[in-house]
């Protein structure tokens, strides 16, 4: 089953970012953040300021330092897809032109249900990491040791079949799909083989329960960049194997535009 990510190439737009492929990995050492930093319910975002790729506070992050950020600790090129997400993130704060790590906990704009890390909002505590909720994708695709389309397509729909039952506020638009989905090919592509899609289930492991690179167990970048032909055949492939359908009562998708109030834009 083909989505379209239309939705969001189309508020895409350009900005200049910074492709130098010359990292100085000492300068990136993993660090645990403190009391005081700032960290999200983005396991990737949270380990990119773990390892000093973004402000390791996690604070006044613009959309020109998350997408050098990710282009340079995992060699994901700043596409249409990341463009739009990093402007949305804007939308979580009243700040004009940063955000936070935590701002990005704000439900219904870039945070959703189902997720494969945390708790829904409606349940509590949408923004730490919670095993259980793991679990999920921890176990799946048993008797190998990689993940790949196949399995992260089943643990969406199983992760969507474990929410229906525990939340009755469930959100399941084609938005809040598409953004599970486009996830869900992020670990199988910076973790793993960005063309088929397999990745080893402790490199992959290890970014969500630590927030860290594997960089002590083997892992590095990619060589062949992250890009919209690389990601979208990954893409496409955890979408066929699903059989994906709205549900809830509200199926038409909507984005909260600020943090205060409901304000949102309906896509019929």
């Amino acid at each position: 089953m083909k989505i379209t990510v239309a939705f969001f190439i189309t508020l895409a737009v350009s900005i200049g970012v910074n492709c130098d492929d010359s990292i100085d990995w000492s300068a990136h050492q993993w660090q645990a953040p403190t009391a005081t930093d700032s960290r999200g319910p983005c396991p990737g975002l949270n380990t990119l300021a773990n390892h000093g790729f973004l402000p390791r506070n996690g604070s006044n992050i613009t959309t020109p330092v998350v997408l050098n950020a990710i282009n340079d600790g995992f060699n994901f090129r700043p596409i249409n897809i990341l463009r739009t997400a990093a402007k949305l993130g804007l939308l979580t704060t009243d700040a004009e032109d940063s955000f936070s790590l935590s701002d990005l906990a704000l439900h219904g704009t870039l945070e959703h249900d189902a997720s494969l890390s945390r708790n829904d909002y409606a349940l509590g505590d949408n923004i730490h990491f919670n095993e259980t909720v793991f679990t999920t994708l921890a176990n799946s695709n048993p008797g190998v040791d990689y993940y790949n389309t196949t399995s992260a397509a089943q643990v969406l729909e199983q992760r969507l079949a474990e929410d229906k039952i525990v939340n009755p506020d469930l959100i399941n638009t084609l938005k809040d799909f598409s953004v599970r989905a486009i996830e869900s090919a992020f670990y199988l592509s910076v973790m793993g083989n960005v063309t088929t899609g397999v990745a080893p289930k402790n490199f992959v492991q290890i970014l969500f329960r630590e927030e860290r690179l594997p960089l002590e167990e083997g892992w590095k970048p990619s060589e062949t960049p992250i890009d919209d032909d690389t990601l979208d055949g990954v893409l496409e492939a955890i979408e066929d194997a699903t059989n994906w359908a709205p549900s809830g009562e509200v199926i038409c998708p909507w984005i909260r535009l600020q943090p205060e109030g409901d304000v949102t834009i309906v896509q019929g």
